[in-house]
Formats: C-alpha cells, structure tokens, sequence
C-alpha cells in the first residue's frame, strides 16, 4: 500500500466539509480532485471490493449509459440483464427505459437470457422449492414486474424458506419485501455476506474503511443519491471528530492505506489521536 491509495477517500470525506477543504487539501498536498468520467468511475469500481448492491444503486439512476454499464459488470445476474435488456426501470422513472447495452466489442452477446420458468408458474415454482437449488432457480424467473404478486404470494401463505432466502438475496429484491420475510440477526448477517446492503449499513459495517471509501468516491457520479446518503450518515462524525482540523487529516491520511475498520473507526481514531 501506499500513501496514493488514500486519495479518493480522502477526497470523499474533504467533501463532507466544503468549502474548508481547500485548505486541509493545501495542508495534505494533494490538490483539488482531478475531473472524472462516468467511464473512469467504472472502470476504478471493477477492480474494487464493492458490495453487490453498488449494482442496484446504479441502476436506480433509469439512464440508459448507466444501465450499459451494469450490464457489462461482473457477476451481474441474468436476471438483471433480462430487465435491463426489456428498459425497465429501477428508480423512479414509469416507463421503458432506451437499451444500451453494446460495448463495443465482437462477439459481446446482447440477447435476452433464457431463464425457464416452472410448469406451475412463477409463484407454483416457488412454492415447490424444497432445496436451495430449486430455490434459487425459481427466484431467477422473477421479472421487476412480477415482485408485488410475489410479496401478496407470502402474505397469503408464506413461501418455503429456500425461495426467501433466494429472493433475499436478490439485489433488487425490494426491501418492504425483505422485512416481510422477517429481521432474524441471521438472516441479516448472510445478506451482509451476500453483499445487500443500504447504504448507512455499508459505510458503518463494512470494511476496509480505505475500499468503502473509494467505492462511494466513485458514486458521487455513478450512484449520486445513493452515495449523498452514505455522506449524510458521516457527516455528523466527520465535523466532530476531525472537522477543518488538518492535524486530524493528516492522521487520516497517513492511517487510511492500512487501517482494517470501519470509516466510522477511522474517523473516530484520527480525531482521538489528533486531540492528544
């Protein structure tokens, strides 16, 4: 590691305390950040331990680049891409989105993924799961359009726990659904395993601070509303404990390559150490 890995998430939480960060920026001689793209962003967020979520966060923006973007991600489900392919929209867009999907290389397949559905149906397929491989399977055929019938599905007669536990895990599996399926600490514990996860959530549990803070970096241009939620929850902290104090960002700085916690941790420590 080194000190450059720091940057962007230095430049992340500079912004939490505009327009004082110039001068913490001059202190830490690291200048202004540099301009980016939305094609730069992404490419940084590929090579980043990003939680799967990100994918859906991105999506909720409905822009058509955006959604090109997500399909060319990996371990993005053919779910996904099915609906990305059909323009639905993820955010609050309420029409069909344009598709554009091609990226501008040969033999990049653009074709609607086959996802079989069960000869009971959508909600039958779900209701005869009794492993998590059938489980799995049947939550594959559930389209954007399809998750009110499911949810009014469980309320009527509780699905099996295999297909909750496989439409959980699905990251755009709304999350009034997932609270109908219940709040057991296990079953949140293995959808943090599974990488779903609100924003507020991930920057206070998730870690290295140093990768949680370079994935929101790269939000503020591919998950702007998404990544304006993370700022707002360490904020508060952020003004606390290290505010316009450039001996506290110095520590930050210095610390952030190889600290292993949470930002919450990070902040905390810096402004700890600066106040001694």
């Amino acid at each position: 590691m080194n000190r450059g890995d720091a940057v962007p998430g230095v430049h992340f939480l500079l912004s939490l305390i505009e327009p004082a960060a110039a001068a913490v920026r001059q202190r830490l001689r690291i200048g202004a950040p540099k301009p980016r793209t939305d094609d730069g962003a992404a490419w940084d967020l590929k090579r980043l331990d990003a939680p799967r979520s990100v994918h859906l966060w991105m999506l909720e923006r409905d822009d058509p680049e955006t959604n090109g973007r997500v399909f060319h991600l990996p371990h993005v489900g053919d779910e996904l891409k099915r609906d990305i392919l059909r323009g639905r929209p993820f955010g609050a867009a309420t029409g069909p989105l344009p598709v554009r999907v091609d990226c501008g290389q040969p033999y990049c397949p653009h074709t609607e993924p086959r996802i079989p559905v069960s000869r009971r149906g959508l909600i039958g397929g779900l209701r005869e799961a009794r492993t998590m491989r059938a489980g799995r399977a049947a939550a594959r055929a559930v389209g954007k359009p399809d998750w009110a019938a499911v949810a009014e599905a469980d309320r009527v007669e509780p699905l099996p726990g295999f297909a909750r536990w496989a439409l959980g895990v699905r990251i755009d599996c709304p999350p009034q659904l997932r609270a109908q399926f219940g709040s057991h600490p296990k079953f949140e514990n293995r959808l943090r395993n599974a990488g779903i996860f609100e924003p507020r959530d991930y920057v206070e549990r998730s870690r290295p601070a140093r990768d949680v803070l370079a994935v929101l970096h790269c939000g503020t241009l591919l998950f702007p509303r998404r990544a304006g939620e993370a700022a707002a929850a360490l904020a508060p902290p952020v003004h606390a404990e290290l505010g316009a104090n450039p001996d506290a960002w110095a520590v930050l700085a210095q610390l952030l390559p190889t600290f292993t916690g949470t930002v919450p941790e990070l902040v905390a420590t810096c402004g700890a150490i600066a106040r001694v």
